[in-house]
């Protein structure tokens, strides 16, 4: 697989997305000849009718392609009251174990990781919150009662199996992941990669609570000679002074945690973030989240194969900041965070302590 993990984009800081799930994505390969003249050339291969993007002649083509919607997975776009998402359910009557699925300040609906984690036996909610359809257009002031309408379309559906749902957050979506675990009820498991744990990018609100935005200083944004950000320094420590205000309280919540993070992830401190929400809840007596680091892996840890995307333009800063990660690591990183997500919710959603490798 490394000819697709290893792709670089035909344009400068451009991230591989998959926006229509419903067709497969198709990498076009090709084996060039860019021999020189004088070198032996063996036998004569069949004639080409062009030559490849590099120079030299297509000596063989083919279309390798990736599909993200396993036989029998239904995609069914959801548009009730406020909530905008889309729902995925596997081949059968079910009922499946139900994941809310959540990206981050690029805001809009991504669906391509919903929909192959549907072909896995879970019912999962691809949900917008932002920057989609009639959604507020920004982030500056979150509602937690809309993730609560999303909550309860999800239990509610007659294929989804009760009496908790899991969630599944990277980035900004995980940070909204932990706030969901902290002040709402029937959340048996999350998953956080390299989320915060303490309010970023605007203020949340639920019912009379309110958690304001962590502060930043954009002198500490450095820019390197080729104009890129590294955001890492930016936002203040949750530890210190009135900060401490945008700490999510993690300490209410009943939830079980997974952390995955990106060790060189450096769009924030997500390590440094996992501990202390690990600190937190033991400190409160509840379970200690399990948390698996994975070294030269980048913010951005996406399903397997994915190329890495290294640096991209960043919504809330409007620069081009760098995510981190090493190319083979981030790689090897995504297939585990892969396996390891999904024995986690079959465990906590479905009481499934062992499964088959081969089934993930």
């Amino acid at each position: 697989m490394g000819l697709l993990w290893a792709m670089q984009p035909d344009r400068p800081f451009w991230r591989l997305v998959k926006r229509d799930v419903q067709t497969p994505l198709q990498v076009e390969l090709e084996v060039l000849d860019d021999r020189e003249p004088h070198e032996p050339a063996g036998p004569e291969p069949e004639p080409q009718e062009s030559a490849g993007p590099e120079g030299g002649r297509v000596l063989a083509r083919a279309v390798h392609e990736r599909h993200f919607m396993a036989a029998g997975v239904r995609r069914v776009p959801v548009r009730e009251g406020r909530v905008r998402a889309t729902l995925f359910l596997p081949p059968g009557p079910g009922p499946f174990p139900g994941i809310i699925d959540l990206f981050g300040v690029g805001g809009g609906l991504l669906e391509y990781r919903a929909s192959l984690l549907a072909g896995k036996g879970f019912a999962v909610m691809a949900l917008a919150y932002y920057n989609y359809d009639d959604l507020p257009k920004d982030m500056k002031l979150l509602h937690l009662e809309y993730f609560v309408e999303a909550m309860n379309y999800l239990l509610r559906h007659p294929q989804v199996k009760g009496p908790g749902i899991g969630l599944l957050g990277t980035s900004k979506g995980g940070q909204i992941c932990l706030s969901m675990a902290a002040f709402l009820k029937g959340i048996t498991a999350a998953v956080i990669i390299n989320g915060s744990v303490a309010n970023a990018g605007g203020t949340l609100c639920y019912k009379d609570e309110t958690l304001p935005p962590l502060g930043f200083n954009r002198n500490r944004l450095k820019i390197a000679e080729d104009g890129i950000a590294n955001t890492l320094d930016t936002l203040n420590s949750p530890l210190e002074g009135p900060d401490q205000k945008s700490f999510i309280p993690v300490e209410r919540s009943d939830t079980t945690f997974l952390f995955l993070v990106g060790q060189d992830d450096q769009s924030w401190k997500s390590e440094f973030y996992a501990n202390e929400a690990s600190k937190r809840l033991e400190a409160h007596g509840k379970e200690k989240p399990q948390i698996i680091s994975y070294p030269d892996t980048g913010h951005n840890i996406e399903p397997p194969y994915f190329p890495l995307s290294k640096v991209a333009m960043h919504q809330l800063w409007k620069c081009l900041v760098t995510f981190g990660g090493e190319t083979r690591a981030h790689a090897i990183a995504q297939v585990d965070a892969w396996k390891q997500l999904q024995i986690f919710f079959r465990k906590h959603l479905c009481g499934t302590k062992d499964l088959s490798p081969a089934k993930l």
